[in-house]
């Protein structure tokens, strides 16, 4: 039989056909360009059954991509720093160098001596500590383990959502 009724659209954009590259663009936590990073004291910290679909999906991944010659990768935590705010050490760390020129002024040099022009607006990746405790107890606590002081009430940043989207609710016949 015909149905005379029009088939109902979802509300919104239409289903990315690159979910997984849609949200790792919007920067979450752990991103950069190239990689994302969970922090294996958060993941074993997650509730259950989500450390369940978490292991089903990195199982599948895995077997996916077995053929691959994975390398060992090695996380350092960093952020970004402006190079004039380094000290001698992380300049090191970062490959540059900071000298008085003839004139009494700072310059700034990269490893194979090149002036780094404008050093006040150049920013650089730096290792820092491990914000993130390693013996995180719960995930879901309130209050941070033993040991570790509380931290300001900050808000955090919402990412998009993930899932199928929103379905508009069917109309009413209309006799």
């Amino acid at each position: 039989m015909f149905n005379h009724e029009p088939i109902q659209r979802h509300a919104g954009p239409p289903a990315s056909s690159t979910p997984t590259r849609d949200y790792l663009n919007s920067r979450p936590p752990g991103t950069d360009q190239s990689y994302a990073v969970l922090p294996r004291s958060l993941v074993e910290a997650m509730p259950l059954p989500w450390q369940q679909q978490m292991a089903h999906l990195l199982a599948d991944f895995h077997r996916a991509y077995a053929h691959l010659n994975w390398p060992v990768y090695r996380v350092v935590p960093s952020r970004m720093e402006r190079l004039v705010d380094l000290d001698e050490e992380q300049l090191a760390e970062v490959g540059a160098i900071v000298e008085i020129d003839a004139d009494g002024e700072l310059v700034y040099r990269d490893r194979a001596g090149a002036l780094i022009p404008d050093p006040e607006h150049k920013t650089v990746l730096v290792s820092v500590l491990d914000p993130i405790p390693g013996e995180y107890a719960n995930a879901n606590q309130n209050t941070p383990p033993r040991g570790f002081p509380q931290p300001p009430a900050v808000p955090q940043p919402t990412f998009p959502q993930s899932g199928p989207v929103p379905v508009q609710a069917p109309q009413p016949p209309r006799w």
